[in-house]
């Protein structure tokens, strides 16, 4: 049994594409940290790479909300296309990866929003919402730890190219 609907009403066809595209930005992006934590960790940065898995683990958190949400709609989630892990030379350039994908997934959910906010779609609305401001809080949290590296404290591994 796959739970109680969301909603008793029709879904806009739009919504089950956001949430589609949502998960596969959410795996995406776990499957970007617990890259990076892994070759971070190689670096001999623990503190860095237990970071990177609390990052990832709040990533898995948003696409078990979003898979829950997608079998309370009556379908089967399915992400559809991950993107490529992304990496660089040192602490500095992984960060920023991660701010590009962040601001993908804030794009999303900004999107979404707007759009349920215009199909009067308010619990939908709340939905994705609520994983635009943890991403929005998410993103300032990358952006202040990438301020805090100092360039004596980058990390810069040669020409190893890394994938």
């Amino acid at each position: 049994m796959m739970g109680r609907p969301v909603s008793s009403g029709r879904i806009h066809p739009r919504i089950p594409g956001y949430l589609g595209r949502a998960l596969s930005l959410e795996f995406s992006a776990v499957q970007q940290y617990m890259t990076q934590a892994s070759l971070v960790e190689a670096w001999g940065l623990p503190e860095a790479a237990a970071r990177l898995r609390r990052e990832m683990v709040e990533e898995m958190h948003h696409a078990d909300r979003l898979t829950q949400r997608m079998l309370a709609l009556g379908f089967a989630p399915a992400a559809s296309q991950l993107r490529p892990a992304r990496a660089g030379g040192d602490l500095a350039a992984l960060l920023r990866e991660d701010l590009r994908l962040e601001r993908e997934i804030i794009a999303l959910y900004q999107d979404a929003v707007t759009c349920c906010r215009r199909l009067g779609d308010a619990g939908h609305e709340d939905f994705f919402a609520a994983l635009l401001e943890e991403e929005i809080h998410g993103f300032h949290g990358l952006e202040q730890w990438l301020a805090s590296l100092a360039p004596t404290r980058h990390h810069d591994f040669g020409d190893r190219v890394y994938f």
